[in-house]
């Protein structure tokens, strides 16, 4: 009878992630591509399907145990069908913004545990003759790292495709195991191991913090230490989210960016922690909030794969806590801010601490998670204002059947207290922003569009560079903008001061 392979199990981090979700909190990783020119639903199907031998883990279905007494378990789905999995959608108008509504509809909806939990939903009638695809994956089975490799597996770097082999490869599925034989060995194999590894983090973390505490005065340790535990001060869009979902997007040139980062002798994260902190300040007085003396704490995903393989499933994060002045309105000493806590943060052990502390979370017993877990997710605790990712992807463009790759947006989940994140990736020379909100707790959300904009505009001209102009689409669209709605907006700013 096959035995359980430790492979077979989610880890406890992964399996953490199926627990939290509930009706109106989805927890999947996605993001929304936008190629050039018509791709018909037959042609996506083939090509996707010609890929999926290099992706087993996309056959798979996530079963939960009886009782959920052990870790749920990787199985083949026996009923797949991949046009469960792939799509077609039509938009009614075809622009930008029928893209992002069709999209958060999707992105709002979780998915069916019976079958593998990805899809893809190919957008159709986008006007300019363009095609977009809304690739979707629950967290359970990949981060936002795991996800920029799916997306190179799944496309090709040439304009013209690679011919699929005359013989498609074949998956070789293991037989079915036998339900209730292993999962409980499984369970007890895989905690044993949890807790020597656990062990030994512990002994290297006490180790780095005690040859660190030699270099360091006790006050400056304590600085370092993260934040997380104490909660943070609620901003208007700590709000605990019931869904559904919006999205909005901004971009700006990488090259830009850089040139900022080469005048002021920082990092290009450091620039764009500061526009997305600057955009997230008007963006909360606009609803309201007073901000004098207010930090924005935000939670940044930190890779833990080292040298390992970026394409690997799973989620292999850390996080630490960057708090930053809202206060501050001088771009450039809210730069100077970002790069000193950045830099601190660097030479600290938040990540590894923040690590092993959801270790620990994470083994406690499935069973508990699974009854507290939708439970958990509602409580009013926010331990952070905002979750931002921040991806490099390909910087090569990328096609689909011939078709390039024209933008590429990430999306990142909201829940919790948390209804307003931010998913940010490289992409060919350009700097994608994607904001996910709460449709109650993050109203007009794409006002975040014209505040990243803004932002980056006054940190530029602050250092003395010509402040960066939109691409002439959005500078078209700009102009259509009633005179009114602008001076509105301002009004509300001005009396929000």
């Amino acid at each position: 009878m096959p035995q359980l392979r430790e492979d077979d199990c989610l880890s406890w981090g992964d399996a953490l992630f199926l627990y939290l979700e509930r009706p109106g909190m989805p927890l999947n990783i996605a993001s929304v591509a936008v190629f050039d020119g018509a791709i018909s639903l037959a042609d996506c199907i083939e090509a996707v399907s010609s890929k999926l031998p290099l992706i087993p883990r996309f056959y798979q279905r996530v079963v939960i145990p009886p009782l959920n007494i052990g870790l749920p378990t990787w199985e083949y789905d026996p009923e797949f069908d991949i046009h469960n999995h792939i799509r077609e959608v039509r938009l009614r108008r075809g622009n930008d913004a029928d893209l992002k509504a069709a999209a958060a509809k999707i992105l709002s909806v979780t998915m069916d545990r019976r079958h593998p939990l990805w899809d893809i939903s190919l957008m159709q009638g986008l006007e300019g003759d363009r095609t977009a695809l809304v690739v979707r994956a629950h967290h359970c089975l990949a981060d936002g790292i795991a996800g920029v490799g799916l997306m190179n597996v799944l496309m090709d770097a040439e304009p013209t495709p690679i011919a699929p082999a005359k013989k498609a490869p074949r998956l070789r599925r293991p037989p079915r195991r036998a339900a209730g034989t292993s999962p409980l060995d499984g369970l007890i194999n895989s905690y044993i191991k949890r807790l020597v590894t656990m062990q030994s983090e512990v002994a290297h973390l006490l180790q780095r913090a005690l040859d660190g505490s030699q270099e360091e005065s006790p006050s400056e340790a304590k600085r370092l230490l993260p934040e997380f535990p104490t909660p943070a001060e609620r901003l208007p869009f700590n709000l605990v989210c019931h869904g559904p979902q919006k999205i909005a997007w901004g971009e700006i040139p990488m090259e830009q960016i850089k040139a900022v980062k080469e005048a002021t002798g920082t990092t290009v994260n450091d620039v764009m922690i500061t526009v997305l902190t600057a955009a997230l300040r008007q963006y909360a007085e606009l609803l309201g909030a007073k901000l004098k003396g207010r930090q924005l704490r935000i939670a940044a995903p930190v890779n833990t794969r080292g040298s390992g393989n970026p394409g690997d499933l799973g989620n292999r994060i850390s996080f630490v806590s960057v708090s930053v002045p809202l206060g501050v309105r001088n771009p450039r000493k809210l730069l100077a801010a970002v790069r000193d806590k950045m830099q601190s943060l660097k030479n600290g052990h938040a990540a590894e601490f923040v690590g092993l502390v959801g270790g620990f979370v994470g083994m406690i017993p499935p069973a508990l998670q699974a009854l507290a877990g939708p439970v958990v997710s509602q409580l009013p605790i926010s331990l952070c204002n905002t979750i931002c990712t921040n991806v490099p992807g390909p910087q090569a463009p990328l096609y689909l059947l011939g078709h390039k790759m024209l933008r590429l947006y990430a999306y990142v989940p909201i829940g919790g207290e948390i209804g307003l994140n931010c998913a940010m990736l490289s992409y060919n020379g350009t700097a994608y922003f994607g904001f996910t909100g709460d449709a109650q707790a993050a109203p007009h959300l794409h006002r975040l569009e014209k505040f990243l904009r803004l932002s980056f505009a006054e940190l530029q001209k602050a250092i003395g560079m010509r402040p960066h102009r939109p691409r002439q689409p959005a500078k078209r669209k700009i102009a259509s903008v009633p005179k009114a709605v602008a001076q509105e907006e301002q009004n509300v700013l001005a009396a929000s001061a």
